[in-house]
């Protein structure tokens, strides 16, 4: 994949492509970016995405925190993966944002990246106040030479997974939804790493840096790594114990994980990340590190004493075992 962040100075291939933010592409953004590939090979052109380094929103509101699924690079390498030939990366500008969706058409897609035919995500929209839809950008399309295809939303049940032993429906009206990043930052608020990653398609997943933390699971039998997050951006399932898988200098760990403020130890309201590395004893401060979450063990709570505290703890680590 070719990531083309300025286009100006260059004449490009004549394309198909699709626009989108793509945080965490999911599973369906894979879809409709395979959609986009099967359309390109058809015509014997190039498949294209156009999407942004930084969320529009926070481009028009800095202090919007948009709780990514994947930061810049992430998404980037995961993009790789999906077989596309470009990558557009798009300034968002308040000039942009002000463009209506016939103008975007004609000056960016079809001037700027040469694209011949457009693939729409089911339900995105595009341009000022976002008012227009489909049957709007299939006419302007037509007057500036732009075929314009609409892609399907995909159901959870028909994602191509090898396990998915359940499925992602509305539970309040037990009606099945779509795979989106909306939905899967509410399974990851709501602690659900295992039906978040079926969604994603792979699992959830930080980045971070190895900082010095309280040392009190040192002192209690079960040493842990601090966890810096690398992107405040990024968004962290919700408090409780996990079993995570742990890549650290090119090794893959087994560990549980906490996330929360630890209230046993009345530490304050301070969130923290803090992973036991399961049969792991070594000195990591400053190291970078991956965590993959794998299931919730529980959430996380209040022990009356730290004697109730390390037999959880003993409990968790079994727990985590068996997950992993």
């Amino acid at each position: 994949m070719q990531v083309i962040c300025h286009s100006s100075d260059r004449t490009l291939s004549p394309c198909v492509a699709t626009i989108g933010f793509f945080d965490g592409v999911h599973q369906g953004h894979r879809a409709l970016i395979a959609q986009v590939c099967r359309i390109a090979s058809a015509k014997s052109l190039q498949s294209a995405l156009v999407t942004f380094p930084i969320h529009p929103r926070k481009v028009m509101q800095t202090s919007f925190c948009p709780e990514l699924l994947t930061t810049p690079s992430e998404k980037i390498k995961l993009l790789e993966t999906t077989g596309v030939d470009h990558c557009f990366m798009l300034d968002f500008t308040p000039e942009l944002s002000q463009l209506t969706a016939q103008a975007f058409m004609k000056e960016v897609l079809k001037k700027r990246y040469n694209v011949r035919c457009l693939v729409i995500g089911y339900d995105h929209r595009f341009g000022h106040n976002r008012t227009e839809g489909f049957d709007d950008y299939v006419g302007y399309g037509k007057e500036m030479g732009i075929e314009v295809v609409r892609a399907e939303a995909l159901p959870f049940q028909e994602m191509p997974l090898e396990n998915a032993q359940t499925d992602l429906t509305d539970r309040t009206t037990n009606s099945l939804v779509h795979v989106s990043s909306s939905l899967i930052r509410h399974l990851l608020q709501e602690g659900e790493v295992e039906r978040a990653s079926m969604g994603l398609g792979y699992a959830y997943f930080i980045n971070g840096q190895v900082v010095s933390g309280y040392q009190m699971g040192r002192k209690i039998g079960f040493p842990t790594a601090n966890i810096a997050v690398d992107n405040s951006d990024k968004i962290l399932p919700a408090n409780g114990v996990y079993a995570v898988y742990v890549d650290l200098d090119g090794k893959r760990y087994k560990g549980m994980l906490n996330i929360g403020v630890r209230p046993t130890l009345n530490n304050g309201p301070e969130r923290s990340i803090e992973v036991h590395i399961l049969h792991f004893n070594e000195t990591i401060y400053d190291h970078t590190i991956r965590i993959e979450f794998v299931k919730r063990l529980r959430e996380e709570q209040k022990f009356n004493s730290i004697e109730q505290l390390i037999a959880q703890l003993h409990r968790d680590a079994q727990c985590a075992e068996t997950a992993l």
